[in-house]
């Protein structure tokens, strides 16, 4: 009598719950494939849906144990697939939601305007450029790399990441960090009584 597909999958199972590493290759082989077309649908691009199918079979082989023996293993991968390429599409969008927001906040980061009509004010303008330039060049070689990167060059956190060879995380806690540096240079020097008293000369006239 000839099994079905169904059988043979749990017959695989089986053997794979018990660490036989073959039966679950066989198992990759049978439905790599299909579910490549599969994942191919969400994300649209050959590549990423390997990579999609790739990180499924290692989801299932790690989870193995949950797997009910009196469902259908195909059933199963595919869900599993579905859930991984869904969720790279969202990550993707936060992603570039995030990016819009950095990008709007790198515009909200420049100094607001200041009227270049009196001696005074051109000269404030002058030591603040002095004071950001200044904040830069005290950063640590690493931090001041990727800030240049990020707010000079206009790269994205993961191109830094790719040049600099650090995890994107470690790009973001830099960047926030010299932002915060120059911002405190900036505030501390907005504070001061030269800069008030500068602003009161100008309001005057």
């Amino acid at each position: 009598m000839k099994l079905s597909s169904k059988n043979v999958d749990i017959g695989l199972v089986k053997r794979a719950k018990a660490g036989d590493y073959t039966a679950f290759d066989l198992l990759v082989l049978k439905y790599q494939s299909r579910l490549i077309s599969t994942a191919y649908k969400f994300v649209k691009d050959e590549q990423i849906a390997e990579d999609m199918v790739q990180e499924s079979f290692i989801k299932s082989f790690k989870s193995l144990d949950s797997f009910r023996e009196d469902s259908s293993f195909y059933t199963w991968i595919y869900r599993i697939t579905v859930n991984t390429s869904k969720n790279f599409l969202v990550s993707k969008k936060r992603k570039e939601e995030l990016l819009h927001v950095d990008l709007t906040e790198a515009n909200a980061h420049r100094i607001e305007s200041i009227e270049i009509d009196t001696p005074e004010s051109i000269l404030t303008a002058k030591q603040l450029e002095e004071i950001i330039l200044k904040s830069i060049e005290n950063l640590g070689e690493e931090t001041k790399v990727a800030f240049t990167l990020r707010e000079l060059e206009g790269l994205s956190y993961e191109q830094i990441a790719e040049i600099i060879r650090c995890p994107v995380g470690t790009v973001r806690s830099r960047i926030f960090r010299a932002r915060e540096l120059i911002d405190g240079a900036v505030e501390d020097f907005k504070n001061s009584s030269r800069y008030h008293s500068k602003e009161v000369k100008s309001e005057k006239r």
